[in-house]
């Protein structure tokens, strides 16, 4: 087993180095007691299409990006309390392998693993840093989630209306509420949604427009609500204006994780899942 003050000294080397290949453009992430549980490749489902990116597990966030250079470079970094996760786990289909979806105040996506032992070993870990995250201390887990969004290429035609065909004229729009694919025409108004963004007005559909003012209505005895098409549209994700990236896939690397147990770092396909999270 190796010595505390190694596995300090190591941890911190990986921790840094993780910080590192964020570059300028990513935040921070040294802080004490904060240890590096798990990294590797997922496939996250984007608007257009599936992207690789790479994925980091410490005990108390985890914290993704995209790939510029495997091992080396990464960019758009994305930082998650673990206290604000929520997984479900999803059964195969005939298209989707793998996959689970993580859900957050601010935005919930799909992500899918190369393999069976992949996706169990990502969700066994989260969940496992979670919990010990959460035991004994003040940190309340978020109990509202955005909906994941539709993506682009399962809808050819506004799900509410029904009618407007999607073209280069006609762009898709995604509702901030319930995640469906619908045209101009059917979400002209905006509303504040305090899990996602507490100020900012976002774009919904006409639907839930209606449903959130009736429910406006119940609560305060007050149905008033007015649509502003002028105001700042708020995408945590900034995935409304993301482009389809160049390029294909890269190659696959199986993830690393910490062996609890002896404080070395190994790969999934010759280590077993940890059952407890060094004392900090």
């Amino acid at each position: 087993m190796m010595d505390h003050p190694t596995f300090e000294r190591e941890n911190q080397e990986r921790v840094q180095a993780v910080e590192s290949s964020f570059h300028q453009a990513g935040k921070p992430l040294s802080k004490p007691g904060r240890i590096l549980i798990g990294e590797g490749t997922v496939f996250k489902q984007g608007r257009k299409k599936i992207q690789q990116k790479i994925l980091f597990l410490f005990t108390d966030i985890l914290v993704y990006g995209s790939i510029v250079v495997p091992g080396r470079w990464y960019k758009k970094q994305k930082i998650i309390p673990l206290e604000d996760i929520e997984l479900e786990d999803l059964e195969d289909s005939d298209i989707f392998k793998h996959q689970w979806l993580i859900r957050t105040p601010s935005k919930s996506f799909f992500v899918s693993a190369p393999s069976y032992e992949e996706k169990k070993a990502w969700i066994e870990h989260i969940n496992e840093c979670r919990s010990s995250l959460m035991q004994g201390t003040s940190r309340k887990p978020s109990k509202k989630f955005a909906v994941s969004w539709i993506p682009d290429p399962a809808a050819c035609k506004c799900m509410r209306c029904l009618s407007t065909k999607f073209s280069g004229v006609n762009r898709r729009h995604h509702c901030r509420n319930c995640g469906f694919l619908v045209c101009n025409s059917c979400s002209k108004q905006r509303a504040v949604i305090d899990h996602i963004h507490p100020t900012k007005k976002l774009r919904i559909c006409s639907f839930c427009y209606k449903n959130i003012n009736e429910e406006k209505f119940r609560d305060r005895g007050d149905s008033a609500g007015k649509s502003s098409s002028e105001e700042e549209e708020f995408c945590p994700s900034g995935e409304e204006n993301e482009k389809v990236e160049e390029g294909e896939i890269g190659l696959y690397s199986p993830s690393n994780w910490l062996d609890t147990k002896n404080g070395t770092w190994e790969r999934l396909s010759i280590y077993d899942y940890p059952k407890s999270i060094p004392s900090q």
